[in-house]
Formats: C-alpha cells, structure tokens, sequence
C-alpha cells in the first residue's frame, strides 16, 4: 500500500515576541521559531490543536 499519510505546511508569519511562553513553546513545537520559516508536519489532531492554538502567528500554506 501507498504512503496515504496525509501532511500540513505551515509558515510563521507573526513574531513570537511580547507574547505568552506557552505560544512560543508551541511555535516551537511546530519546528517554526522565525519569521517566513515553513515547517511540513503529519495532519494529526494534535498538530491540528496546536496550529489552532497560534493561528493568529501561522498560516496553512498547503494539506496534502
């Protein structure tokens, strides 16, 4: 069977300064810390919760 494992791509485009840790942390957690930095990570609901919970610092730039 075919890899069916579906991704998101995600791109910061929002600072992570004057903001709480937590919401870095989870910038963090996305593999994203800079500004334009795009990160593909597996479609999960967690990833999901955490795209979510910064969504006013990333974009969903694709879902495969």
């Amino acid at each position: 069977m075919a890899n069916t494992e579906k991704t998101v791509t995600v791109e910061q485009i929002g600072s992570p300064s004057r903001r709480p840790q937590d919401q870095r942390a989870t910038l963090i957690g996305l593999g994203l810390n800079k500004m334009h930095r795009r990160s593909t990570l597996k479609d999960t609901p967690e990833v999901r919760g955490m795209i979510n919970k910064v969504q006013h610092l990333v974009r969903v730039v694709e879902g495969a």
